[in-house]
């Protein structure tokens, strides 16, 4: 269980909120183009624009606002696929749209993908807790629409975890490596597998 408490103060202004926030959003580019392990709390200030004294209002240690900062990377990002996929007319409509609500919110925190990496080495119980809370949801999702008849049987979690991994790489392969300008291409390309799968359509007949 995460020992670090992350939580933010129980009273705070408008202004405290604020800065609490510069600080996080500091922290998401030094762990980003750093590392955890070679970061500093006094470059954190430094890109928040805050004094160092002021960190130690808001955060215990380096430690606690990299957890917070995961955490909070997770919750964004969920909130951000909810949003994308409500109101779609068909499960295959939300996943389509998923992909390219993840793909972009990706592009927006480019530092996502390392950080999120290093939590599993400096906080084993954050790092599992992300992708446990983002499948999960999937998970919900895609049971409902297999109960509904819409999507075959499967194990929602194993479809959950596999659709993870695919959107994982891709985002990796065309939104961090290159510049996105196919991103709608790659968002057709993912969309019509899911859709039909490895078979040629000829033999999706067969095909459950």
């Amino acid at each position: 269980m995460n020992q670090v408490s992350s939580s933010a103060p129980k009273r705070l202004t408008p202004r405290g909120k604020r800065t609490r926030q510069q600080l996080l959003d500091a922290a998401e580019l030094v762990f980003g183009e750093k590392g955890f392990e070679q970061s500093s709390i006094a470059e954190i200030t430094q890109r928040a624009e805050v004094a160092l004294g002021t960190f130690y209002v808001y955060f215990e240690n380096k430690k606690a606002i990299f957890v917070e900062l995961v955490e909070q990377l997770g919750e964004r990002l969920r909130k951000t696929l909810s949003l994308a996929v409500k109101g779609q007319a068909t499960r295959l409509d939300k996943e389509r749209a998923g992909f390219r609500a993840f793909f972009e919110f990706a592009g927006k925190h480019r530092n996502l993908y390392r950080i999120v990496r290093q939590a599993e080495f400096v906080d084993e119980a954050v790092y599992l807790g992300y992708y446990r809370t983002l499948a999960a949801a999937y998970a919900r999702g895609l049971g409902k629409a297999m109960g509904a008849g819409e999507l075959g049987r499967y194990d929602p979690e194993v479809i959950a975890y596999a659709l993870m991994g695919i959107a994982d790489f891709l985002g990796m392969r065309f939104v961090l490596w290159d510049k996105p300008e196919e991103l709608e291409r790659v968002v057709n390309e993912v969309s019509e597998f899911v859709a039909h799968g490895l078979l040629s359509p000829a033999r999706r007949g067969g095909a459950k």
